[in-house]
């Protein structure tokens, strides 16, 4: 897909509903679209929104190994509810594995440890699950509000990491809009997680920054 063709999409999407956008997201892929996950707040209306359109849709969550108890239990949960198609990739060294060779997750200020821990154990799983499911197009929940690197982004660009089309269908939502979304289709939430890949929310964790 060119430069141009993307921007003329861009244009065309921006008013669509959210639902819309995952029919032409699903459409443009020739059976071969994932969506993406980390069961953060708000995670269920992507999956939700996904699963009306291609129920059967590969889920995929590179689960780091430190998620908190609750969003374990909330992954399993909307596994349930929404019968998910999940595919976890797990790091190839496990969090307890990691801690005793290098010690505790790094924390905000030390970005060089940061780095090297999101590459271990968040980068290398998902890039290995992108690489076995071998997607045409890429579903995320990103959202323009989200921190000032996805507020340069826009409804449809390309990943130039993995050479792939990422769409992400809620990317004009408000906190507002994702909240009512909850509601209308009676979805849960999940507020007590946090991502020590990214350890603050301003910040990028990999996944969404060109890093070649």
């Amino acid at each position: 897909m060119k430069k141009i063709q993307i921007e003329v999409y861009n244009a065309k999407l921006k008013n669509k509903p959210a639902l819309d956008i995952v029919r032409w997201a699903i459409a443009q892929s020739d059976g071969k679209a994932v969506v993406s996950t980390n069961f953060r707040p708000y995670e269920a209306v992507i999956l939700h929104l996904c699963v009306q359109v291609k129920p059967d849709i590969p889920v995929l969550w590179a689960d780091h190994g430190y998620n908190r108890p609750a969003t374990y239990r909330f992954a399993e949960k909307l596994r349930e509810q929404l019968k998910l198609n999940l595919k976890i990739f797990l790091p190839k060294m496990s969090a307890a594995h990691r801690d005793a060779i290098y010690g505790p997750v790094p924390g905000i200020d030390d970005e060089a440890e940061l780095q090297k821990f999101s590459a271990l154990m968040k980068l290398e799983p998902f890039e290995r699950g992108m690489k076995e499911l071998a997607p045409a197009i890429w579903i995320t929940a990103l959202r323009k509000v989200q921190n000032p690197n996805r507020a340069t982004m826009d409804i449809v660009t390309e990943d130039q990491n993995l050479g792939v089309i990422k769409v992400s269908p809620v990317f004009y939502w408000t906190d507002a809009d994702m909240e009512n979304y909850l509601k209308l289709n009676g979805l849960p939430n999940e507020w007590d997680y946090f991502d020590p890949a990214k350890a603050d929310e301003t910040r990028e964790c990999g996944l969404h920054v060109k890093r070649k």
